[in-house]
């Protein structure tokens, strides 16, 4: 394995879309979502080591998540575990450990890729990421991948390119979720794809990228220096992180940057962010009903999916396309098509029972 390449695995999310399998205590990326045997970030870091060392997979995450990470992950030690004090979207994450993996390794390749993807086609995904390392070797990129669009999502934002005859394309314009019509109009088009959130560079040309758009916030990182894998990078990050701004890495950098490049690429993907989205991952019975845990009979039901504890026996009656889960002592019942508000409900839970519950 190449001893240059290294993989960021973020996972200091909450997942609250999840509710109530996902809580602030426990998120999404330590559940086995699809029921394989096998948690999302354990999926991701087991994916990611057919063709990274071991050593150099690092896991950026909340501080109160080492646990989870330590018993999911044991054999990664605390120097690849990257603890944020403070929730800060992905911009601070990402130079935090480009800093780290410069201090170590000038020539070091990243990968950031989030830790609950759906990712089919491991094969495919890996030889993608070896194309990208190959460009961001030669080329001071900065590179994502974009999914091949199926339907017109608004649930994705989206990535327009230069048509042209290469395998990699010159970004134009990103854009956030867009409209129903908007995101027809971009499928028609045949120049746009999902942005994954995977992104491929070299830690010098993404430390170049922060120097020139987020100064101050490279300035903040760079004090830090001499502290980088060293016994004192704890305290220094404790100490300086909850002052950086809160910016995800598409707005702080990608937008502003002129050396962006997309790899279009095929492998089936989901980013496992809505009870639909897994949803649709599931087998499902004749009526389009998907289990996951318990016993169920459907009656005159369609389209649901139901997520309780083994084996409890559940009777859904004259029920279609509703999402019904069981966690513990709390039930969520909710139609489909109003999961995009299940955030807006852990508020409500919040403040009727507890954070507790959330």
């Amino acid at each position: 394995m190449n001893k240059n390449y290294y993989t960021v695995i973020m996972a200091g999310g909450v997942g609250s879309r999840f509710w109530p399998m996902s809580t602030e205590q426990f998120p999404k990326q330590f559940h086995d979502m699809l029921g394989t045997g096998s948690t999302l970030i354990q999926k991701t870091v087991s994916r990611f080591e057919k063709i990274i060392p071991s050593e150099n997979i690092l896991i950026a995450t909340n501080k109160k998540y080492e646990k989870l990470v330590f018993e999911q992950v044991p054999k990664i030690s605390s120097k690849q575990l990257l603890l944020e004090p403070a929730m800060r979207n992905t911009a601070p994450c990402i130079l935090y450990s480009a800093f780290k993996i410069y201090n170590e390794n000038p020539d070091g390749i990243m990968v950031v890729a989030p830790s609950d993807h759906w990712i089919e086609d491991e094969n495919e995904f890996l030889k993608n990421i070896k194309t990208a390392f190959d460009f961001c070797k030669k080329n001071d990129a900065l590179l994502t991948l974009g999914i091949q669009p199926t339907s017109p999502n608004t649930g994705y934002g989206y990535i327009q390119y230069d048509k042209s005859e290469n395998d990699l394309k010159k970004v134009k314009k990103f854009t956030e979720k867009p409209n129903i019509d908007k995101a027809k109009q971009f499928l028609k088009s045949g120049n746009f794809l999902w942005n994954a959130g995977i992104f491929v560079w070299s830690a010098k040309s993404i430390l170049k990228a922060f120097k020139t758009h987020l100064p101050e916030m490279y300035v903040l990182f760079s004090t830090g220096v001499n502290s980088y894998n060293t016994a004192s990078e704890t305290q220094f990050i404790e100490d300086n992180y909850a002052f950086s701004e809160n910016i995800s890495i598409d707005f702080g950098i990608m937008e502003k940057a002129t050396n962006v490049f997309v790899l279009p690429v095929n492998f089936k993907w989901n980013d496992l962010g809505t009870w639909s989205s897994l949803y649709a991952e599931l087998k499902k019975d004749s009526n389009q009903n998907a289990t996951l845990g318990g016993n169920v009979i459907y009656i005159d039901s369609c389209n649901n999916i139901v997520k309780t504890q083994s084996k409890k026996r559940v009777v859904i009656q004259g029920l279609n396309d509703y999402i019904v889960v069981e966690k513990d002592d709390v039930i969520l019942i909710c139609p489909k098509n109003k999961e995009q508000e299940i955030k807006q409900i852990t508020s409500v839970v919040k403040d009727e029972f507890g954070e507790g519950f959330v």
